[in-house]
């Protein structure tokens, strides 16, 4: 009994300290594979979730033992599957695993020898019970994962999907028969839509350009536009944006050359997808969103702009519309009042009037919080996020 009320104060402490332990353990996993690497959004939440549901399952097992320890929550078993349909490998999998069962293990032995809650043979027998549970967890996540994976490279197309998802993992295999040399010029490209197969094999013919193309589960398809010589981007993308079909959407990275580079321009054009959007921007290209993309991948970041610099500027009688526009004039302008009254037809004293009406609405000088308000409003104008909206607008 008194063991059990150890480890039940022990586990309270440790629950006291579980933001603590969350984002220690983000910041490992994450340093394991960046998540923002798959293109799919269900994927990159799941794995957040199951963070925190790992967290508490390994609190529950630590409180009641081996012998008494609750079932595996059915979430964890779900995310191995998911991450063997976004081809993430099972060894990026387990170490994740195994980083989380470290890292409690660490904060448990700190927590007992701060507290004096066990003494030594208590606090081992806790631990070999953990490693116990653990055994039992990493064999059903294996189990799951391998299971949904087996069933999944049955086709030539999928077996070439694989391929592709080792190679862009920076793993050094034959990609002969993928029909497409990698030591070329590359164009990222990811896009989603009825007939984006169709549109961009007719983009690439179009552009005199060599086209690796895979289809994804998750509705998007993958596509590489690749040629021996660079050619001018600035034309290249004019093109594409002019014979893209508008219902469909497609976001494309910047040109680059070599393996490296086909890796690179498909991130980014990873990184821009969720800022396609078929009605405002049916076509992105990574170099003119780089800086809305990766503010979106932080949700902190993304819902504070909002709430700090579109928000109260929304409570304007017209929604903030015309202070937005404002300051978009005001940037682009360079801060020139002046410039900034000819971009919109108005009176030098009208800007510095709205500009004093965005300060106060703010409670900010505009000059101490310039980057951070531009920032915002890129993020607006690019899809990011909406004014008056109630949280951030994902683009998925």
């Amino acid at each position: 009994m008194k063991m059990e009320i150890a480890r039940g104060k022990l586990c309270a402490q440790l629950r006291l300290r579980r933001p603590e332990i969350e984002d220690a353990l983000a910041t490992r996993v994450y340093a394991l594979a960046d998540p923002a690497e798959v293109a799919d959004p269900d994927y990159v939440n799941g794995l957040r979730a199951s963070l925190r549901t790992a967290i508490d399952y390994g609190l529950a097992a630590l409180e009641t033992g081996d012998s008494r320890s609750p079932e595996v929550p059915p979430a964890l078993p779900a995310q191995a599957r998911a991450a063997a349909r976004s081809g993430v490998g099972l060894e990026t999998v387990l170490g994740r695993y195994f980083a989380g069962y470290t890292l409690l293990v660490d904060y448990a032995i700190e927590e007992a020898d701060a507290s004096g809650l066990l003494n030594k043979v208590a606090l081992r027998d806790l631990l070999r019970g953990q490693a116990v549970v653990f055994e039992r967890l990493i064999a059903e996540v294996s189990s799951d994962y391998q299971r949904e994976a087996s069933g999944r490279l049955v086709s030539s197309e999928q077996r070439r999907a694989e391929r592709v998802r080792r190679l862009l993992a920076g793993e050094l295999i034959d990609s002969t028969d993928l029909a497409y040399e990698l030591e070329d010029w590359h164009i990222g490209a990811v896009a989603a839509g009825a007939g984006a197969e169709e549109a961009l094999h007719e983009l690439a013919s179009s552009l005199d350009r060599r086209l690796l193309l895979i289809g994804r589960d998750d509705g998007t398809t993958w596509g590489w536009l690749g040629c021996r010589r660079k050619v001018d981007r600035e034309q290249t993308y004019e093109r594409i944006s002019k014979e893209w079909p508008a219902e469909i959407r497609l976001a494309v990275g910047e040109p680059a050359r070599g393996r490296a580079g086909w890796r690179l321009s498909h991130r980014q054009a990873s990184m821009a997808f969720p800022l396609a959007h078929p009605h405002r921007s049916p076509v992105v290209r990574y170099g003119k969103v780089a800086l809305a993309a990766s503010i979106l991948q932080d949700d902190l970041l993304a819902s504070s702009l909002r709430q700090l610099y579109l928000d109260p500027l929304a409570q304007d009688r017209d929604g903030g519309r015309c202070l937005r526009e404002t300051l978009r004039a005001y940037f682009a302008a360079e801060r020139n009042v002046s410039s900034t009254a000819a971009a919109l037809a108005i009176g030098r004293q009208t800007v510095r009037s709205r500009l004093r009406k965005v300060e106060s609405a703010l409670g900010r000088d505009i000059r101490s919080c310039g980057a951070e308000l531009e920032a915002a409003l890129l993020l607006e104008e690019t899809g990011g996020t909406e004014a008056g909206d109630e949280g951030i607008v994902r683009r998925s």
